[in-house]
């Protein structure tokens, strides 16, 4: 650690900067980053080293929305009004994201990638990763470090890697191989039938299949891009294939950091002493707030926002953000209140901060409500007046006594 801390320094003088001058970034951690055992503690070091840093690790299901995002495929779903797959194929796995009028509304990722394996000039193959082992076993072939692979062999295994992902682009129920491959779970059955408008292709193999790279790296990735483009040109049955703008930098480049101030009259603060609070993530709901609302319901919704976000409920503080449609009645309130308190038992065991970040006028009636009748014992934070997105991240500072406010700080991701 010490020696990537001098590496990072170094940068910075090589360019001339302090971290000091950097007002923001992003150090998130994806794909096969995530596997090292190191990969937590870079991310904490560098965000401890550069500045005022947001730093995430991304699950499989939070991956797929920011390729999809970060390839410009949302984007063209909303600007065509239409319906999109954007397929990420990486070295490690391939992230599927459905885009309903620049909405995503289904994720599903696979572990098929196109540096699943790496063979070398005289060294043989030096990466064999277990998926590889996987495939390979389903074709009766051996894979061996050092070991070579013959053309024929290569083909068949890049063959069957296309027809795992072709399988999950007819949003269809997967076979046996891709159901031992998945990631996550696989697509919800009622996406069976739903006509997609074209398909968006994103990630390192991406870049062979637009022909925007002709270099090999004793990978997978270009044979790939050719054996999905041959399948792709003989389905009579599938959407036409879009280029969203963007391939393998199909991520997050940045941060942008504006900060707001809150006046005390309209939030709630448990305990002020737990302030400040840094780089919470927000867990945008989409809450079902009928005229008579239903407390299920609402535990629903939440749940289901974190399994879309790939947060694990009581693992770490995250911020509930939602917003407020309908009167502000008791009985509506303390229904809210219930089904957020349902769905987040870990985080109030835990003791870990309840914060809400509320579109709506009722925040302080909101938090009084948990704090005195759903969850006593809750260290509530609730502020109202706040818009906020996926992909955003907050930090709430300390109460300014004198003038009673608490400055928030949002930062929220962007893709180019």
């Amino acid at each position: 650690m010490d020696e990537l801390a001098g590496v990072i320094g170094g940068c910075y003088a090589f360019a001339g900067i302090a971290r000091e001058q950097v007002d923001s970034g992003a150090v998130i951690l994806t794909g096969e980053a995530l596997k090292r055992r190191n990969a937590r503690a870079i991310a904490d070091l560098f965000a401890e080293e550069a500045g005022k840093f947001v730093c995430a690790s991304a699950g499989h299901h939070m991956e797929c929305q920011m390729a999809a995002h970060g390839s410009g495929a949302v984007a063209l779903s909303r600007g065509h009004n239409a319906t999109l797959l954007n397929v990420d194929i990486g070295g490690g796995t391939t992230k599927l994201a459905l885009a309903n009028k620049g909405r995503i509304v289904a994720t599903c990722a696979v572990a098929v990638g196109g540096r699943l394996i790496v063979q070398e000039e005289g060294k043989g193959l030096t990466r064999i990763e277990a998926p590889a082992q996987e495939i390979a076993s389903e074709l009766a072939l051996e894979l061996r470090l050092g070991g070579m692979l013959a053309a024929g062999e290569r083909k068949r295994i890049v063959s069957r890697m296309a027809r795992v992902i072709t399988g999950l682009i007819d949003l269809r129920q997967p076979g046996e191989l891709a159901r031992r491959l998945l990631v996550t779970e696989t697509w919800p059955a009622e996406l069976a039938n739903t006509r997609v408008d074209a398909l968006t292709f994103s990630g390192g193999v991406a870049e062979y299949l637009y022909k925007r790279e002709t270099r090999g790296f004793g990978d997978l990735g270009s044979e790939l891009a050719e054996e999905l483009r041959h399948m792709l040109a003989h389905r009579r049955d599938l959407p036409p294939v879009w280029d969203p703008g963007q391939g393998i930098r199909a991520t997050v480049i940045g941060a942008a950091q504006f900060s707001v101030q809150i006046s005390g009259n309209t939030i709630l603060i448990a305990d002020p002493n737990k302030l400040p609070l840094q780089n919470l993530p927000v867990l945008a709901c989409e809450l079902t707030l009928a005229e008579r609302i239903d407390a299920g319901s609402v535990a629903t919704d939440v749940r289901a926002a974190l399994a879309r976000a790939d947060f694990a409920e009581g693992e770490s503080p995250i911020a509930l953000s939602f917003a407020w449609r309908g009167e502000p009645s008791h009985a509506r309130l303390h229904a809210v209140a219930a089904g957020i308190c349902e769905a987040l038992p870990r985080t109030l065991e835990e003791g870990m901060p309840l914060v809400l970040l509320v579109d709506g006028d009722v925040g302080k009636s909101l938090g009084r409500v948990i704090l005195h009748e759903t969850a006593p014992h809750a260290d509530v934070i609730a502020i109202d007046g706040v818009q906020l997105k996926q992909f955003d991240y907050v930090d709430i500072g300390s109460v300014i006594e004198l003038t009673n406010v608490v400055p928030i700080i949002i930062k929220s991701l962007l893709f180019k």
